[in-house]
């Protein structure tokens, strides 16, 4: 009858045990899984942008190479197409934006993403306008670039046989210049995008040389188109504001991944805070798990306990094969009644 009752508690216990540590595994289990999970995920969100601005700081410093070369080879195309502008207007309106095509692409600015070409807008005055290229910009700003300027009076200049014609043409293409810069001023491309848009329009002048002699030859020419909300940029100086756009839509970009980033970190920090607390909770189911095995202890070996009580079957003469381990006596009473 001893064995009968020694077996069932240790089995009990046992039981109890296994069960208490299994589940106690499985509660773990649950807890940590998310939480390795996210871990890791912030570890690779932090690898991929650290990786990707590397590249992109790699890359800009090769681009910035380049545009010495770059800009030689437009300044040279330019000037072998000049012989071709001497036609009508459009002919060199499709080489402007030929050429300010070529700048977007080298920029890396994307039609559609980072620009739009010919797109249609209405005036306040309820006008059709019809830009070359609306740039977008970063917090919803855009830049407008008008890329028209006749170059015929240019040409003349370049071609002319004797000094008296290349004064003339030169006082031509100057007034060329100035005449299509009040024209913009006029259309106030600008306020297409009201609220938006920079406060002046590019006016893009395809030629190198020819926008050299215009800004050289007269000298208050780029006080005046500023004044008209007009600025005046050639193939070199129109690659270094879109180079600075692209830049900042590259900042934005990481920006955006910063931010994303600070958000998972939080998240991640919720999720330890949570993990904690429910550790904190483990602790006392383990804590009372600790007492509970000690309260059954003492019912089984504790005064008046179990085996104290079974023990005295076997004083009273039942035969027994095996004798109960000293610890389990530790407090048996002799004198205790069944």
């Amino acid at each position: 009858f001893g064995e009968t009752f020694e077996n069932l508690a240790n089995r009990i216990f046992q039981e109890k045990a296994q069960l208490f540590a299994h589940q106690n595994k499985e509660g773990l289990n649950q807890i940590l899984a998310p939480l390795k999970k996210d871990i890791d995920d912030f570890k690779k969100r932090v690898e991929t942008v650290y990786d990707t601005e590397g590249k992109q700081r790699s890359a800009l410093q090769a681009q910035v190479q380049q545009l010495m070369s770059l800009n030689q080879t437009i300044s040279q195309d330019a000037k072998n197409l000049t012989s071709a502008l001497k036609g009508s207007v459009k002919v060199q309106g499709n080489f402007g934006e030929m050429i300010l095509k070529r700048l977007l692409e080298t920029a890396g600015l994307r039609e559609g993403h980072e620009y739009e070409a010919q797109a249609s807008h209405t005036s306040e005055e309820g006008r059709r306008l019809q830009p070359d290229v609306v740039i977008k910009m970063p917090e919803g700003r855009a830049l407008v670039i008008d890329s028209k300027v006749s170059l015929n009076a240019y040409e003349a200049y370049t071609c002319a046989e004797n000094p008296e014609e290349q004064k003339l043409a030169l006082e031509k293409h100057l007034q060329s210049v100035r005449n299509h810069m009040r024209g913009l001023s006029e259309k106030n491309y600008q306020s297409l995008v009201q609220g938006q848009s920079l406060d002046c329009v590019l006016m893009f002048v395809a030629i190198e040389p020819a926008f050299m002699t215009a800004v050289t030859q007269d000298v208050e020419l780029f006080n005046d188109a500023w004044k008209k909300n007009v600025l005046l940029v050639s193939p070199s100086t129109l690659l270094f504001v879109l180079r600075t756009v692209s830049h900042l839509w590259r900042q934005e970009e990481q920006n955006q991944n910063a931010q994303k980033i600070a958000q998972e970190a939080a998240n991640l920090y919720d999720k330890v805070v949570g993990f904690v607390e429910d550790m904190d909770k483990v602790g006392a189911r383990l804590k009372q798990a600790q007492q509970d095995h000690e309260s059954a202890v003492r019912k089984l070996t504790g005064h008046g306990g179990i085996t104290s009580r079974v023990e005295k079957f076997k004083r009273m003469g039942v035969a027994t094969q095996k004798q109960l381990p000293q610890s389990a006596l530790l407090d048996h009473d002799p004198e205790q009644p069944l």
